[in-house]
């Protein structure tokens, strides 16, 4: 009697995926990967970095062309794109429910968690970050080069997971009320209303609190262990289930790699607030806090 051939089985990563695995992979037509680099101060730095020196086979994806939709009055800077049209640019790029996507950036995550959260959102569960990014992957002289490579469209179908985000008005309706809390991944200094380089006003969402999104990271650049990153998530949710928890930054960007740092902990549920302080402010009459007062 025959034997039936085997399936092959495989594992899916979904929060993280070390160097060492990628490479393990990189000749696998079932993988994908993304490069997400981008500079907020250099709009074009991310695609001529890409282009001087990638991961082997990686695709090129921008933050502010390919993930994000048009800026309204009231939006913020990066708001999300709409279904239809990011749904069509993840079949062109060859993702369907089969292929485990990898993305990477060279700021530990910041940026390409945002297409982490994005592929989340729309159901599409196999996607994990390069922990320790690009630099990690120079590092240790794994393979680079400049060819862009082909991609073999497909079809990706969306299955919105809206359950995953929250805003303005939610935002507004939960900020007072302590059974929820803000967690604002931004540095110390903006949290504070010290400095804002960005934004054109200073300061956070009253009664949200401070975890800037490096404190994530370990001094090299990775991660820090499920074990380390519990205890530290723990004593900001308390009582609190991880589905009450907003996670905000300055557009909704940085904010993914809390996310990702808390489902690599164990607390999964968190929704994102995609609007973050650059759509928060784009009101007046919203109450503002800062190092020094809390207005409205």
């Amino acid at each position: 009697m025959k034997s039936l051939p085997q399936q092959q089985v495989y594992f899916m990563f979904d929060t993280l995926i070390s160097t060492d695995d990628l490479h393990a992979h990189l000749s696998d037509p079932n993988w994908l990967i993304f490069d997400c680099r981008f500079t907020l101060s250099n709009k074009q730095a991310g695609r001529e970095a890409y282009e001087k020196g990638h991961i082997t086979g990686a695709q090129y994806v921008d933050l502010e062309q390919e993930m994000s939709g048009e800026i309204t009055a009231h939006s913020g800077r990066h708001p999300l794109p709409p279904i239809a049209e990011v749904a069509a640019k993840f079949g062109q790029w060859g993702i369907d429910g089969n292929k485990q996507v990898v993305v990477y950036d060279d700021i530990f995550g910041a940026i390409a968690g945002r297409l982490w959260w994005l592929l989340k959102w729309l159901g599409h569960d196999r996607v994990a970050l390069l922990d320790g990014g690009y630099p990690k992957w120079l590092r240790e002289d794994k393979p680079v080069d400049t060819e862009e490579p082909a991609s073999s469209s497909t079809v990706f179908t969306p299955q919105p997971r809206n359950h995953m985000l929250v805003d303005t008005e939610t935002v507004a309706a939960c900020h007072t009320d302590a059974a929820y809390l803000i967690i604002d991944a931004r540095a110390e200094e903006r949290f504070d209303g010290d400095v804002e380089p960005l934004d054109k006003v200073a300061g956070h969402i009253p009664n949200s609190v401070n975890h800037p999104f490096d404190e994530n990271l370990e001094l090299g650049g990775t991660f820090l262990t499920p074990e380390e990153l519990r205890p530290m998530y723990q004593n900001l949710l308390g009582d609190r289930s991880p589905d009450h928890i907003i996670l905000s930054c300055g557009s909704g960007v940085t904010a993914c790699h809390n996310m990702i740092a808390m489902e690599h902990a164990g607390f999964k549920g968190a929704k994102l607030y995609v609007g973050s302080w650059s759509a928060w402010i784009t009101d007046p009459a919203r109450p503002i806090a800062s190092n020094r007062t809390t207005t409205g």
